[in-house]
């Protein structure tokens, strides 16, 4: 069955930047749309960006901050975090779901553990 395990979190300063990694196993990244989400303490779950074999959609909310892209040799998708800000502060997830387009962001069948993201001076 699909896999799906996050990595790269961690602590950094407001302004730096920070490569989040979610490494698939038992599927290619031409079978799977894979989202990223992130969830801070107390509020609900974001959708923030997919990748899949037809398309690659961002939320406007991180557009131009945050961008997803896919090593096909790796079969790892990765989301480039720039110019962090406090508000980032959240686990940060990766999800998928067997198709060749984005789905909608309850549609995910597969989800990662997530990995913690803090923005902090």
């Amino acid at each position: 069955q699909l896999q799906l395990v996050e990595s790269g979190g961690g602590l950094v300063q407001p302004g730096g930047s920070l490569r989040l990694s979610c490494a698939v196993s038992g599927g290619t990244l031409d079978e799977y749309a894979i989202g990223w989400f992130r969830q801070a303490p107390g509020k609900e779950r974001e959708g923030l960006s997919c990748t899949s074999d037809s398309e690659d959609l961002t939320q406007y909310f991180v557009a131009g901050r945050f961008t997803i892209s896919g090593d096909n040799a790796k079969n790892t998708v990765y989301l480039q975090m720039n110019s962090l800000k406090p508000e980032d502060t959240a686990i940060y997830s990766c999800a998928a779901k067997r198709g060749t387009r984005c789905p909608t962001n309850w549609e995910y069948t597969y989800w990662g553990q997530g990995t913690q993201v803090a923005v902090s001076s």
